[in-house]
């Protein structure tokens, strides 16, 4: 009850001062908020370009030598080599990789500009997200594809899948909380209530142990072999 009468004063706050100060383009600066979300950001993001980036040499030197030995061919089911051949990992026309090498140095920027205490603008704000939604929905095709097709997975792509969910809860949960999903008043005190009591959270490990078990159930100690 206490965060529900909070986020409600918060809301009405905000719908009342938006027309006096609809964020002045294209940016505005003010307070660092949501530092533990976008430190979260941060290092996900970070991760994922590393990822990427070893992802993108280990194309380039399968496409030198489709036999080449990669760092990440663990055994038959850990083998970012088998993966790599596969036409699901160029869907676009090159290496799937390259698209990572895009994505995480904006969001990157995205995060130390927000702790910086840079607020962006409703419309990129959502524009981000719903970049960032065909970014997830990527990710769990390829990891799909990979699992029930292919036959063989890949780390590093497993690492960008967990880390591409991690950002886009994150960037969600901002966007819930200042509103730029332009909520109701009832829709907006449930779901940031939900938010603060630690859903967003619970969400992610819970989608982190569900593929975790999809992927010991099916391969068990053949990963190990």
């Amino acid at each position: 009850m206490r965060w529900a009468t909070s986020d409600a004063t918060t809301y009405a706050h905000r719908v009342s001062t938006e027309t006096l100060d609809p964020r002045p383009e294209p940016f505005v600066t003010g307070p660092v908020r949501y530092r533990w979300t976008y430190t979260e950001m941060l290092v996900s993001s970070l991760i994922g370009l590393v990822a990427a980036l070893v992802l993108s040499v280990e194309a380039i030197a399968l496409a030198k030598d489709p036999l080449a030995d990669l760092s990440c061919n663990i055994n038959t089911v850990l083998s970012c080599g088998t993966v790599g051949a596969s036409w699901q990992a160029s869907l676009l026309g090159f290496p799937n990789a390259y698209l990572g090498l895009i994505a995480e140095p904006v969001v990157i920027t995205i995060a130390v500009a927000a702790l910086g205490g840079t607020r962006f603008p409703r419309w990129f704000m959502n524009s981000a997200q719903v970049v960032y939604l065909i970014g997830l929905l990527f990710a769990f095709w390829l990891f799909y594809e990979s699992y029930f097709v292919i036959g063989a997975l890949c780390p590093w792509c497993l690492l960008v899948t967990l880390t591409t969910t991690t950002v886009f809860t994150s960037l969600l949960r901002v966007n819930i909380l200042d509103n730029n999903l332009g909520l109701s008043q009832r829709t907006y005190t449930w779901l940031s209530s939900w938010l603060h009591a630690g859903a967003d959270t619970l969400g992610v490990i819970v989608i982190f142990a569900i593929l975790i078990a999809m992927i010991v159930l099916k391969y068990g100690s053949a990963l190990f072999g």
